[in-house]
């Protein structure tokens, strides 16, 4: 599909499709919905570089970080620029919002720069062969994998931690502890992602350790991973009057702001309930109690995944997945019973 195809197609100049792409002012409502939907449709990617056009392949590597507010990425990304500096070639950088559609990014970024390959920071976890076909360079997968999509593992490379295990880790941490009544704050139990397989964890080690599980005490903010809905969710779970003695939460950003919800309902930590996450944000580091954290190798997965991507463009495979490992940090959120 061209610029062409979809004037024809909405009854209009290639002038005003152009327009519309550009985000111009001077075309009417009706008209750029139509153009919109079109594009929407057909999934083109327009190529807005006149410049690049005529410009061989550069010497860039093109990062798409999807949650343009998530501070895991904020330490990975240092490290990623520097090595990519350190090979000799320039970083691109596309940040977008968590709901934004990465490939399509990536794909854009890909013809308007000229990339040599691709690196996502954060992304969907069910791809299918058709989304992929968009980007024409190698990419790696960084901080996820394809688990629930339809990709084969020759298809993709990436670097992740295995979720569904540190989660286990981390509710076996409370278990071992003597914590039977154990909460789970999370976006959703079914969302095809991270939460999901986070979730899957948590069950997984109640049911391994022969504790019952308690639907009362899984609560959902109904997909946002927001410190507000976090903070909004913890607090009607304790307005509930259920009895649980630890929360396990998926993120360290969810758990700041569950620390604060408990303490403004009257429940010290970790007197009264202890709190466990994973990510390893230096910040909650400086919490009071320090976060007790499963702390993923932020820096580490950049450095491999820049370091894949290297070999794939020089010809080396291109189907790498490294899994690392999450190790605990002691914090004083958690206590025996």
């Amino acid at each position: 599909m061209t610029i062409r195809d979809i004037a024809r197609e909405c009854g209009v100049s290639v002038s005003t499709v152009s327009r519309v792409l550009n985000k111009r002012p001077d075309v009417s409502p009706a008209v750029r919905r139509q153009v919109l939907s079109v594009v929407e449709r057909q999934g083109y990617i327009p190529n807005n570089s006149a410049r690049d056009l005529v410009r061989s392949q550069s010497d860039a590597i093109g990062v798409v970080v999807r949650g343009s507010g998530n501070l895991f990425f904020s330490d990975m990304l240092k490290t990623v620029s520097r090595a990519i500096d350190a090979a000799g070639s320039t970083m691109v950088l596309r940040q977008i919002d968590s709901d934004a559609d990465e490939v399509k990014e990536g794909a854009i970024l890909e013809r308007e720069k000229k990339l040599r390959g691709l690196i996502f920071l954060g992304g969907r976890f069910d791809y299918t062969p058709a989304e992929l076909a968009l980007i024409g360079v190698p990419y790696v997968c960084c901080s996820y994998t394809n688990c629930f999509g339809s990709l084969g593992e020759e298809d993709y490379a990436s670097v992740s931690i295995d979720d569904h295990l540190t989660a286990y880790r981390a509710v076996e941490v409370l278990l071992q502890l003597g914590h039977r009544r154990i909460a789970a704050l999370i976006p959703s139990r079914d969302d095809r992602s991270i939460s999901q397989l986070r979730c899957n964890g948590y069950l997984a080690a109640l049911r391994d350790n022969g504790v019952a599980f308690d639907e009362t005490l899984l609560a959902e903010t109904g997909g946002s991973f927001a410190m507000e809905d976090a903070y909004a969710t913890v607090s009607r779970l304790v307005q509930t009057g259920k009895d649980f003695t630890a929360l396990f939460t998926i993120s360290d950003t969810m758990a700041m702001a569950a620390l604060k919800a408990l303490t403004d309902h009257g429940r010290q930590v970790p007197r009264d309930c202890s709190v466990i996450a994973i990510d390893g944000l230096s910040m909650s580091e400086y919490l009071v109690p320090t976060l007790t954290t499963m702390v993923q190798p932020a820096e580490e997965m950049g450095r491999q995944a820049v370091a894949i991507l290297l070999d794939m463009l020089s010809g080396g495979s291109r189907q790498r997945h490294v899994r690392l490992e999450a190790t605990l940090r002691q914090g004083g959120s958690v206590r025996p019973l």
